[in-house]
């Protein structure tokens, strides 16, 4: 596997880790958000497992179900950002 397929598939995975934890956040089953976006829960289910990538058409039409933006699921979770920050603070109390 070429090193570009590795990249492309751990971001893959972390968008649909964030599409899942989106939905989790708006307290929605795979069912309710499947209803509100007009698929299957066969569809959520295989996009959230990685089985199926789905097309653009269909991602805002999730995002729009989640009443989130799209871009929120590119962008680092709130752990993230708090790992991020406490290093941060860790290096520069080591050098101050």
């Amino acid at each position: 596997m070429l090193v570009i397929e590795k990249d492309y598939q751990m971001q893959l995975e972390l968008i649909l880790s964030r599409l899942k934890e989106e939905r989790q956040k708006a307290n929605m089953s795979q069912i309710e958000l499947s209803f509100a976006a007009g698929l299957s829960q066969n569809q959520i289910n295989s996009i959230e497992t990685g089985r199926n990538i789905p097309n653009l058409y269909t991602f805002i039409r999730i995002c729009d179900a989640l009443n989130i933006r799209p871009e929120i699921l590119f962008s680092p979770t709130d752990n993230q950002r708090e790992l991020a920050r406490n290093e941060i603070i860790a290096l520069v109390k080591k050098y101050i």
